[in-house]
């Protein structure tokens, strides 16, 4: 996926150097990206479930496990979570509270619900000394101690805020008939096509759960 990315930034460039007569042919004219196809990494209900209420000792679990959960339960990037402040908490058309932020990567507007469960994680772990509702933590030490924790659990899977973000979509959205045009918007994608790129194969579990429940339905009527 990387190397994809950046030929994208070099064909960008080269672009650019053409449009300026920098350059006279395009050397990736006939070159042809491949397509990567990874699966979506995402924590399930019961691992879900098993993280929230496992009594956890050091404070830095603690902490740490409250971060990953609070992204699971928003969707939220590291970046987007460490940026968080007061004055993104807005009152939504419903009266109730939204969390109002532009999506770093996409540069879109984005009204995400402030669910319970998120809401008790900033009432918990905010410190009214600060505007940032949440403890500051880097990047690299989150991800090192969510790997700790992950090993504790016994997860054989990588933990971070990536993941987090996934299991939103995936676990608490589409396994809850959220409608994947809502998931999009909630994630700031920039297209509903990007959702279904990497969501394709949870709809259709999904769909296939669906249609279990109702050939079941329909044997006993």
């Amino acid at each position: 996926v990387s190397i994809n990315k950046t030929l994208q930034r070099v064909k960008k460039i080269i672009r650019y150097a053409i449009a300026h007569e920098l350059m006279e042919k395009d050397p990736f004219l006939l070159h042809k990206a491949k397509q990567v196809h990874l699966d979506v990494v995402f924590l399930d209900n019961d691992e879900l479930s098993r993280l929230e209420q496992y009594p956890f000792e050091k404070d830095i679990h603690i902490l740490v496990r409250d971060l990953f959960v609070f992204c699971c339960y928003t969707g939220l990037a590291y970046r987007e979570l460490s940026e968080l402040s007061s004055a993104n908490i807005v009152t939504g058309f419903d009266d109730k509270d939204w969390i109002k932020i532009t999506r770093q990567k996409t540069g879109k507007p984005l009204m995400i619900p402030l669910l319970d469960r998120a809401k008790s994680i900033l009432t918990k772990n905010h410190d009214n000394n600060t505007d940032k509702l949440l403890p500051a933590i880097t990047n690299q030490r989150l991800n090192k101690v969510l790997k700790e924790i992950a090993e504790l659990l016994g997860i054989k899977k990588k933990l971070s805020s990536h993941t987090a973000r996934k299991t939103f979509a995936s676990t608490v959205l589409l396994y809850n008939d959220v409608p994947i045009s809502v998931v999009s918007e909630l994630l700031g994608h920039s297209s509903i096509k990007t959702t279904e790129k990497h969501y394709g194969k949870v709809v259709n579990k999904k769909l296939s759960q669906q249609m279990d429940v109702l050939g079941k339905k329909l044997d006993k009527d």
